[in-house]
């Protein structure tokens, strides 16, 4: 028998690097993959829905498509802010699903490179961070970066749809 039969393979290195979508929340940057973002609207008329999560602000038809309003703001225990011409709804795809979520105003895409990105920091028991899946570095601030598969787990989506 041979050495390389026994041999494993290497563990597949976990690459974050690429293009994200740069937005804020209450002066906080944050980045979604832009895989995961099907377009930037303008805030439409939400339709509420009775019985939704907290943070489910309701409904809104998108070309004849029913889609799902999240306030990320909420969801992430922010204080309410009064609308502004900035203010608009990223519709991302989650689980399958296609959600929106309304954000303070987009920033930019921004190209980061695997090395620009740490892994989030420990911010002790009481504070979870499962959703960030690291921090970009950038010029002289940080960009929390999100995984929508887990501030949105699949469960958690098709209790909203």
């Amino acid at each position: 028998m041979s050495n390389a039969a026994t041999l494993e393979a290497p563990a597949e290195v976990r690459k974050l690097g690429g293009k994200f979508l740069t937005f804020f929340l209450n002066q906080e940057e944050y980045g979604l993959e832009i895989l995961k973002v099907r377009e930037i609207i303008g805030l439409l008329p939400v339709t509420p829905v009775p019985q939704t999560p907290y943070y489910v602000r309701g409904v809104i038809n998108l070309r004849g498509q029913v889609i799902p309003v999240a306030d990320l703001r909420k969801k992430f225990d922010m204080s309410e802010v009064e609308a502004t011409d900035e203010t608009c709804i990223i519709v991302v795809t989650t689980a399958e699903t296609q959600l929106g979520l309304i954000v303070d105003k987009v920033s930019e895409v921004r190209n980061i490179l695997d090395d620009d990105i740490v892994d989030t920091p420990s911010l002790g028991q009481e504070v979870n961070t499962d959703y960030v899946m690291g921090v970009g570095k950038t010029e002289s601030r940080v960009i929390l970066l999100l995984d929508i598969a887990r501030v949105f787990p699949a469960t958690e989506v098709e209790g909203i749809v």
